[in-house]
């Protein structure tokens, strides 16, 4: 099977960003939790891209360098998850979440902990809330902090051809008046995907009985 073979339908996409937005909006209230503060996310539009096009996507839209939260999921359909944050964003996330009363090199040392702590809990959300919606299980590996440019971050091998596909959701965050900006991406291969086209399809299925 090919890329252009698990291109998703409009109506897959639509229950698939449907999916995704409960999954961020409950992200969004454990942060809340977490922080004593409102947290404002959406996720306006989802991209099934290749590596190669996902890195350039991100290339083309952040000029600095790349922080990213990483988490390997796997069940009926496995993968790579990713929160990416361009890297002055990722500071201002950190400010955010300890309420700005550190000091600089406080924020530079909490970084680390504190972008894997707010991964954890989005990429779980998301991951959790589409398993459960499409009536399956997923585990999940401990998150990583990593930093790099797009190519790394999507592992495009320049020699190799990069077969597998990636979801690329664009993030807003607002947390405590300050707009930061993200991206959730999940890199699955061809398999994997046919087999969440397959269960977004059940899905619709399910609501189109459900409203009939």
């Amino acid at each position: 099977m090919t890329a252009d073979q698990v291109t998703l339908s409009e109506l897959e996409r639509d229950a698939l960003t449907e999916i995704v937005n409960i999954g961020v909006s409950r992200a969004a209230s454990s942060l809340r939790k977490m922080i004593g503060d409102q947290v404002l996310l959406s996720v306006p539009s989802i991209e099934v891209v290749n590596q190669r096009r996902a890195a350039r996507l991100i290339s083309e839209r952040e000029v600095v360098d790349l922080v990213a939260v990483r988490q390997d999921f796997s069940g009926p359909f496995s993968g790579r998850a990713l929160l990416i944050f361009p890297e002055t964003n990722s500071l201002e996330l950190v400010r955010a979440v300890t309420g700005g009363e550190l000091s600089a090199e406080e924020v530079v040392e909490m970084e680390q902990e504190a972008l894997a702590e707010t991964g954890n809990v989005i990429l779980n959300s998301c991951l959790a809330t589409m398993a459960n919606m499409l009536k399956r299980s997923l585990s999940m590996t401990i998150p990583e902090v990593l930093r790099g440019n797009g190519a790394l971050l999507f592992e495009v091998d320049e020699e190799a051809a990069a077969d597998g596909l990636v979801l690329f959701l664009y993030i807003d965050f607002a947390v405590r008046q300050r707009d930061i900006r993200g991206y959730i991406a999940m890199l699955m291969d061809i398999p994997s995907l046919s087999t969440l086209k397959e269960l977004l399809d059940e899905f619709i299925a399910r609501i189109v009985g459900e409203d009939g």
